[in-house]
C-alpha cells in the first residue's frame, strides 16, 4: 500500500510518459491526464497518491487526495473508468487481503483508503474498501469467490455514524441477500472511522470495532422504525408495512421468526403472532416465486392472507350471532364501515387475527387494503366504494354491503364511549387468547427448557397481563 505525493507541475507525468513513447491519446485514455487548453495535463498533480490494484496485484488505477488549498478539485479524486479499470468492479486492498479473507471466511468493508491502511496496521488484514462508489453487486461477486458461498462466513461493514454513513449501510443491505455469508455492521460509538479511531485509541480499538455485533438487517430495521411515530397506531402500522419485507428476506427460517418477534417489540405491537404471520406470508411469496417479479401489493397480500385461513370467505352456515364473540366483532366492523370517525385511528391498528370469525377477518383486511378507517373519516363517500373494491371476491363484497347497511345494535346512543367499548372488548379477547397460548407454551417448556427462551416467554406473558389489566382499568384510553 505504498503512497506518494505527485509533483505540482501541470505536465510532469505527461512529459515523462511521452518520453517513454506513449501518445497523447493513450495517456488520456489511461486516465492519468485530462484535456487542457493547450493539450493534456496531469490529472493528479500535487496530490497524495494510492495505487489501486486488482485482485491479481496489477495496478489498474489511482486514488488521490488533495494536499494544497490552491487545488480547487474535490478532496478525493479517482481514476475514471478505463479499459482496465471499472470502479464498480475493484476493491482497494483486495490484493493483500484475499488470502486472509479466504482463510478466515471473513471480510471487513471500510469506507476509505486510509481506513484500509489503519485496519491492516492494526492487524485486521481482511479489510478492503470501494473506490469512490457504493458497495454493490460486482463487489459482492468478488467477495463471494473468496468466501466460497460459505454460510458461516461473515462480512462486516464499517460506516461513519453520520447520516451519510447510515445511508451507505442501508444501500449495502439492499444487496445483503446476494451473500451466503452473514452480514454485520460496526459503527464506533463516537462515530469515528477506523483511521481516526486508530490514531485516537490505538490498534486494539480498531480490532474491537470490527468484531461482529449488530446484524445488518437489525440495523436496517432500527433505522426504518426510527422514522415513524410509534406512539400512534397509524405510525406503528406504517413502520410494520415497511419493515416486514426486510425480515421476510432473512434466509434462516428460525432466525426470521425470532427477528419478527423482535420487530413486534421494536414497534410496540403486543400481538406478536400478527407480525410473525405477516412476515411468514411475505417469505412464502418470495419462495413461491423465486424472488422474481413485482412484490405483491396490499390487495394481493389480503387475498393470500384470506385464502390461507380456513373458510376465509363467508360461505356455509350463517354465523351464530348469539355467540357474544362474533356479535361484538360484527358490531365493531359495522361501526368501522358506518361510523369510522368513532373508531379511528385505533381500529386501523387491529390485526385481522383479532377477528375470530373468518368472514369478519376478510372484511377487516378489505378495510385495511382500502386505506383503513381513517380514509372513511377523510372521504366518507369514496370509502365504502374502495372497501368493496378491495374485497377479494363476491362473498366478501356481499358481507361488506351487509355490514354497511345493517342497523347498529342500539342499547344506548352510538357515540365514542359505545364504540370504545367494542374496541376494548375485541382487543381484550385477543389479548386473552394470546395469554392462553403463552401459558400453554410455558407448560410445554416446563422447567427443562432453555433459560433464555423461558425468560423471553415469561416476559411476554407479563407484558400481556399488564396490558390486559390496563385495558380493564382504563378502557379505550389504553388502546
Amino acid at each position: 500500500m505504498c503512497i506518494r505525493d505527485s509533483p505540482q507541475g501541470w505536465d510532469h507525468l505527461t512529459r515523462f510518459l511521452r518520453g517513454k513513447g506513449f501518445t497523447d491519446k493513450e495517456i488520456l485514455l489511461s486516465g492519468l491526464a485530462q484535456e487542457g487548453r493547450r493539450g493534456p495535463i496531469d490529472r493528479f498533480r500535487g496530490r497524495l497518491m494510492w495505487p489501486i490494484r486488482d485482485i491479481g496485484g496489477e495496478v489498474v488505477g489511482f486514488g488521490a487526495r488533495k494536499l494544497y488549498e490552491a487545488d480547487n478539485g474535490p478532496k478525493y479524486l479517482n481514476t475514471p473508468d478505463t479499459a482496465i479499470y471499472r470502479k464498480s468492479q475493484v476493491l482497494y486492498g483486495i490484493d493483500l487481503a484475499k488470502k486472509d479473507i479466504a482463510k478466515s471466511s471473513r471480510a471487513v468493508v471500510v469506507e476509505g483508503y486510509t481506513d484500509v491502511m489503519a485496519c491492516h496496521l492494526a492487524g485486521v488484514t481482511t479489510a478492503i474498501a470501494t473506490c469512490g462508489t457504493a458497495f454493490g453487486g460486482d463487489h459482492i461477486k468478488i467477495l463471494r469467490r473468496l468466501l466460497m458461498d460459505n454460510g458461516s462466513a461473515r462480512v462486516i461493514f464499517t460506516f461513519d455514524g453520520d447520516a451519510a454513513g447510515q445511508k451507505a449501510a442501508l444501500r449495502a443491505f439492499e444487496d445483503d441477500q446476494k451473500f451466503a455469508a452473514e452480514t454485520y455492521i460496526a459503527i464506533a460509538p463516537d462515530g469515528m472511522d477506523p483511521c481516526d479511531l486508530r490514531l485516537a485509541k490505538g490498534d486494539e480499538a480498531v480490532a474491537d470495532l470490527v468484531e461482529p455485533r449488530t446484524p445488518l438487517f437489525e440495523f436496517a430495521l432500527r433505522q426504518i422504525v426510527a422514522r415513524y411515530d410509534l406512539d400512534t397506531p397509524a405510525g406503528r402500522a406504517a413502520a410494520l408495512d415497511e419493515a416486514a419485507p426486510i425480515v421476510a428476506r432473512i434466509k434462516n427460517s428460525g432466525a426470521q421468526h425470532e427477528v419478527a418477534v423482535q420487530l413486534a417489540g421494536m414497534l410496540g405491537i403486543l400481538d406478536t403472532q400478527f407480525v410473525v404471520k405477516r412476515v411468514a406470508q411475505l417469505a412464502r411469496w418470495a419462495r413461491d416465486r423465486g424472488g422474481k417479479g413485482p412484490a405483491p401489493d396490499r390487495h394481493q397480500a389480503s387475498q393470500q392472507y384470506a385464502s390461507a385461513q380456513p373458510s376465509a370467505a363467508p360461505r356455509g352456515p350463517a354465523l351464530n350471532l348469539r355467540n357474544p364473540v362474533y356479535a361484538t366483532e360484527r358490531e365493531l366492523l359495522k361501526l368501522a364501515l358506518q361510523r369510522p370517525e368513532l373508531v379511528s385511528p385505533a381500529f386501523d391498528a387491529y390485526g385481522a387475527d383479532e377477528f375470530t370469525a373468518p368472514p369478519y377477518a376478510a372484511v377487516r383486511l378489505a378495510i385495511q387494503d382500502a386505506g383503513g378507517a381513517e380514509l372513511g373519516v377523510a372521504d366518507p363517500q369514496d370509502y365504502l366504494v374502495k372497501v368493496r373494491e378491495a374485497a377479494p371476491d363476491d362473498a366478501v363484497r356481499a358481507m361488506v354491503t351487509e355490514l354497511a347497511v345493517e342497523a347498529i345494535m342500539l342499547r344506548r346512543a352510538v357515540d365514542e364511549p359505545y364504540a370504545g367499548a367494542q374496541l376494548v372488548t375485541v382487543r381484550r379477547r385477543a389479548v386473552e387468547r394470546r395469554i392462553r397460548d403463552i401459558t400453554g407454551q410455558l407448560t410445554r417448556l416446563g422447567t427443562q427448557g432453555d433459560p433464555a427462551q423461558l425468560a423471553a416467554v415469561q416476559n411476554e406473558l407479563w407484558v400481556l397481563q399488564q396490558y390486559d389489566q390496563t385495558l380493564r382499568e382504563h378502557g379505550a384510553a389504553a388502546l
